[in-house]
């Protein structure tokens, strides 16, 4: 069973960043490697516009659970794009034991 709308297909085997909660990217993000950083951030990035395009075209009341997926897995992706465009690591550089805590969390 597909996780993603049929035109994302190829991002399926990163279905484990499709995380409903900013806390839980983030937590994903740090138990993560660089290497597994790399390997979503190298296949999601290129399709963001297309999916920033095919999601402006969605109603977000009825949204189907494809496409919600759609959205949190490029969610996640912003989770990940500063340590790997900048930092080269999943933790914030020189911030000791830092946590984000959510406390009002955008749902659709």
């Amino acid at each position: 069973m597909a996780n993603l709308p049929t035109d994302f297909a190829e991002l399926e085997p990163f279905s484990e960043w499709i995380l409903p909660s900013e806390y839980d990217r983030y937590g994903k993000r740090i138990a993560s490697s660089m290497d597994e950083l790399q390997a979503f951030y190298d296949a999601a990035f290129p399709r963001l516009e297309d999916g920033a395009e095919y999601l402006k075209s969605v109603s977000i009341s009825g949204i189907s659970d494809e496409d919600r997926n759609l959205l949190w897995l490029f969610s996640s992706l912003v989770t990940v794009s500063f340590p790997v465009e900048a930092w080269r690591q999943p933790r914030v550089p020189d911030s000791g034991a830092t946590s984000i805590d959510v406390v009002v969390e955008p749902r659709p």
